[in-house]
């Protein structure tokens, strides 16, 4: 009679090999930069594979003119970018580990 649990021990080693996969990309994302953007560029905002923000850039010109508003919208919305496209950056990483698959709790 086969072992019932010799297939569950492979698929054990399977899903601890792709965890430690997973850990390695999301170590090497963090290292990665995407940059966000609003207002044609006068707030950029540059966030990592970790979905931390890193900097802050504004246009001196904003600054001067006083628009303090604008100014918060602007961070807002590029903050945002910069988050949307770590997040695609980390799903892209992911999909080479899972094949295309769409794991729940995953990005």
């Amino acid at each position: 009679m086969k072992n019932p649990f010799g297939n569950m021990n492979a698929i054990l080693k399977q899903a601890q090999a792709m965890q430690e996969q997973m850990a390695k990309i999301q170590e090497q994302a963090a290292s990665k930069l995407v940059n966000g953007t609003a207002g044609g560029g006068i707030v950029t905002v540059t966030a990592n594979g970790a979905l931390q923000i890193v900097s802050v850039t504004i246009d001196p010109e904003l600054i001067k003119s006083g628009d303090i508003e604008m100014l918060q919208d602007l961070v807002v919305a590029a903050s945002n970018d910069a988050l949307r496209k770590a997040r695609e950056l980390m799903e892209q990483e992911m999909k080479t580990i899972a094949g295309g698959i769409k794991i729940p709790g995953l990005f």
